[in-house]
């Protein structure tokens, strides 16, 4: 059996370069963060901009709602941390986290905790009810490190994506890291954690052109997802379609079947290269940040035989 998957285009917004997108849980908003320096947040049943200011001359990497906190956290190519209050843009702090640019942010789901990663080749973790002191650095990648993420299976471990092609996994309160894996012949953009049936299983993104999916309990590579003509930048798996998502330089998107790891769909993004994906929870909408702009799409799928596909 296949996956049919229709896919509608529901909201384009051109904008320059898009490097992170997030999505705010339970209001209908879209943080974007771009390479000239600015955040926007674009309201997606409006379709018009909630906010937008500028926040560095240096391009923005990597933007996150703190959601409990009403905040804004943004990390970018100066090596600043900047913090905002959601309703009045006032910076509620800013200070210097890495000697090179931040490339990505994590925001612990319960506890007062980012981690910040950085082509320092250093991971730091900072304590917002401690006046946003650092508790922790984590030294092991030896090239940039792109991207990291939170277990959900165990909040008290992330996992790191780096340039020099591992996958690191970390406990928060240990400089060391529990276990590598050499993952991918050349460097690695993207990770992600994803959970099927009861097993835990990560999801990583490279410059290899693939991504590919790893057990965590056999740490073994169990799937390659291969097809991408250049780095693959960002990956996920839907919570609530069957799904996996991969973007990449060659200016698409591409859905593989989450059962089977078949190729299912192709979205050419028509703003040239895609760079980051997020999903909208409870819902088929999914956001893309590109070169030129802002996509959202409704992915709806239907089991068909292999021929209707």
């Amino acid at each position: 059996m296949s996956l049919t998957l229709q896919i509608e285009k529901e909201f384009v917004q051109n904008s320059d370069r898009v490097k992170s997108v997030d999505v705010h849980p339970t209001k209908p908003w879209i943080l974007t963060s771009l390479h000239s320096g600015s955040v926007c947040v674009w309201n997606y049943q409006t379709q018009k901009i909630e906010k937008s200011f500028k926040v560095t001359e240096s391009p923005v990497r990597a933007a996150k709602f703190i959601v409990r906190e009403n905040w804004i956290v943004v990390g970018s190519d100066d090596a600043f941390i900047r913090v905002y209050d959601w309703e009045t843009m006032e910076v509620i702090q800013e200070f210097k986290a890495h000697e090179d640019y931040i490339r990505g942010l994590a925001v612990h789901p319960s506890l007062p905790y980012v981690l910040s990663s950085s082509d320092d080749k250093l991971i730091k973790i900072w304590d917002w009810e401690k006046g946003w002191v650092c508790t922790q650095v984590f030294e092991g990648h030896d090239h940039y490190v792109m991207q990291v993420a939170f277990n959900p299976k165990d909040l008290n471990t992330f996992a790191s994506a780096s340039l020099d092609g591992t996958i690191k996994i970390w406990n928060v309160d240990s400089p060391d890291p529990k276990f590598t894996l050499d993952a991918h012949s050349k460097g690695i953009n993207c990770i992600d954690y994803f959970i099927s049936g009861d097993e835990l299983y990560l999801i990583s993104g490279s410059d290899d052109y693939t991504a590919k999916i790893w057990s965590y309990q056999s740490k073994s590579c169990v799937q390659t997802l291969e097809g991408h003509a250049h780095n693959v930048t960002a990956v996920c798996v839907h919570p609530e379609l069957p799904i996996i998502i991969t973007c990449s330089e060659d200016e698409t998107v591409r859905l593989w079947n989450r059962a089977s790891y078949r190729l299912e769909n192709t979205l050419n993004s028509d703003l040239q290269r895609v760079w980051t994906v997020g999903y909208i929870k409870n819902s088929k909408q999914v956001v893309f940040g590109c070169d030129n702009g802002t996509i959202m799409v409704k992915i709806t799928s239907s089991k068909g035989s292999d021929s209707a596909n």
